[in-house]
């Protein structure tokens, strides 16, 4: 395994930012962890960074220790019983096409998170939803391994900790997992999801089948959210935000249009419409901006840096303080 230095990240990242990797590598086998742990012993001083699709970072500098590009693209179909089928993903496999592969396979259950952009070892981390799917709900196993002691453990679903946009492996240890592969148990007698706003309309009056879905989805999705290769950026930059029912209350006699769905003890928010609400939707500082169909989305017109996004985005959280009293979190990892 060939160890680079001052590696451009600029294509390995979804805003096409050019970030250098001081160190750089690509990680095909898992009998490369053997170099990778040499590399450390010999580098006690400099982090080391796993990268899949390159979605879900925010690169605000040069990074400036050891990036792993992750390739393990290993899949199979390990079996069924009278409920499920089980099928196993490396963390390497670009998540959409994974998606398309199990629809392919004559199997239902991840259609509504069709053309997410990432990879499959990303999707536990920050524990991917949409359309009223999360990750979570179709997970069996997550299989990592130990970076501190090359130890291989079986996460189930439960020890994933996971949450709203989180988990055990993006919040409680972050840097000590590696994961490389996910186990997945699909359901033979799903229940359809369809009951959101464009996706209804898609399919009202249709035999419904998992592929059907994802082709709706999709449709949605390019009519909402900008191709990373047209355009660069990182799918939703801001977690919708939990707020207590008291607070909510409050703030819907200030702003009674705002929408809200209860969740228990809290209510969940449109990052979207708060952002939009201050007026940032399709606004520019420099080629740091919004997308115009989208507040959500953070673009990079061309030539922003890493540091560029980030002064906007952070013109964005105060904005939306200031007018809703709401601080908003951002869902890529900023480093």
């Amino acid at each position: 395994m060939k160890i680079r230095e001052n590696y451009s990240l600029k294509a390995l990242n979804t805003f096409g930012l050019d970030a250098k990797a001081r160190y750089f590598c690509t990680l095909h086998k898992l009998s490369g962890i053997r170099t990778l742990t040499a590399w450390q012993q010999e580098h006690p001083d400099l982090p080391l960074l796993f990268l899949g699709g390159g979605s879900n970072m925010l690169f605000v500098n040069d990074y400036p220790g050891l990036v792993v590009h992750m390739r393990l693209e290993t899949l199979e179909v390990l079996g069924q019983d009278a409920d499920y089928h089980y099928v196993r993903a490396g963390a390497g496999n670009n998540w959409h096409e994974f998606v398309r592969w199990t629809i392919d396979q004559g199997f239902a259950g991840l259609e509504n998170l069709s053309l997410i952009p990432g990879t499959v070892g990303a999707a536990p981390m920050q524990n991917i939803g949409a359309y009223g799917v999360e990750l979570k709900d179709h997970v069996y196993e997550v299989q990592a391994l130990d970076w501190r002691t090359a130890e291989l453990r079986d996460f189930s679903v439960d020890e994933c900790c996971f949450a709203y946009r989180d988990s055990y492996f993006k919040s409680v240890e972050p840097d000590r997992w590696l994961i490389i592969a996910v186990v997945f148990r699909l359901p033979r007698h799903p229940q359809w999801k369809t009951d959101y706003a464009g996706v209804q309309e898609q399919l009202q009056d249709k035999v419904l089948d998992a592929r059907m879905i994802s082709d709706a989805i999709i449709n949605i999705r390019q009519t909402k959210l900008p191709d990373p290769a047209q355009i660069g950026n990182a799918g939703s930059f801001f977690k919708n935000p939990m707020i207590p029912v008291v607070q909510w209350e409050n703030l819907k006699v200030q702003f009674p249009t705002m929408p809200g769905w209860p969740q228990q003890h809290e209510v969940k928010l449109s990052a979207g419409w708060l952002i939009d609400q201050c007026g940032w939707k399709g606004k520019r500082e420099g080629d740091a901006g919004t997308y115009a169909k989208h507040a959500l989305v953070l673009v990079n017109h061309g030539n922003a840096t890493g540091a560029e996004v980030w002064n906007f985005a952070q013109g964005v959280i105060a904005s939306v303080q200031d007018k809703f009293g709401i601080t908003l979190e951002p869902e890529p990892r900023v480093l």
